[in-house]
């Protein structure tokens, strides 16, 4: 009943932010480097660090975007207090490890983009800045129904806090 619960929020989620994460993919070329690097719409924005803790930037849309470290590599990703998951497409999963056939698409789920199904994976660690998290539960969907990934609660209950305040994001590990 929880895994029920818990896949319908996402759902829930993640059905509200895919045309914004698919207008942002198309328009904005993905970092190469840089595990704290933020991008705004002008192409510039902060992201700084302290001990264990990370602070973000607000874009011009008011979202916090970065580049994440998933199993060891650099990828783009909008935070979603929203989403009950980390939400990642299936050519980002293959970039991280995950094979085709390790896959297993058996959640249904619907989205603004329609139907698909999602497969349930956990990322041996994600970081950004001095925060390192191990063992993150993820959803993967097809890349016809998501374009970018999002950051969610999966990876956000397991700090300490984060607090947004003054167009700003603070996690702390």
């Amino acid at each position: 009943m929880l895994r029920f619960v818990l896949l319908l929020s996402f759902v829930a989620a993640a059905a509200s932010q895919i045309p914004y994460v698919m207008g942002l993919t198309q328009s904005k070329p993905a970092s190469q480097e840089g595990t704290a690097a933020l991008r705004s719409a002008s192409g510039q924005g902060a992201a700084t660090g302290s001990g264990l803790g990370v602070t973000l930037s607000a874009d011009a849309r008011g979202h916090f975007q970065a580049t994440f470290r998933l199993n060891g590599k650099p990828v783009e990703g909008m935070i979603d207090t929203g989403a009950s998951s980390i939400a990642i497409n299936e050519a980002t999963a293959k970039r991280l490890g995950f094979s085709s056939n390790s896959l297993d698409y058996r959640y249904a789920i619907s989205t603004a983009n329609g139907s698909t199904k999602g497969a349930l994976v956990r990322l041996d660690r994600v970081e950004i800045g001095s925060i390192r998290v191990t063992g993150v539960d993820a959803m993967v969907l097809k890349d016809d129904a998501l374009s970018g990934t999002l950051i969610g609660m999966s990876f956000l209950k397991r700090l300490s806090s984060f607090q947004v305040a003054d167009g700003s994001l603070r996690l702390v590990q």
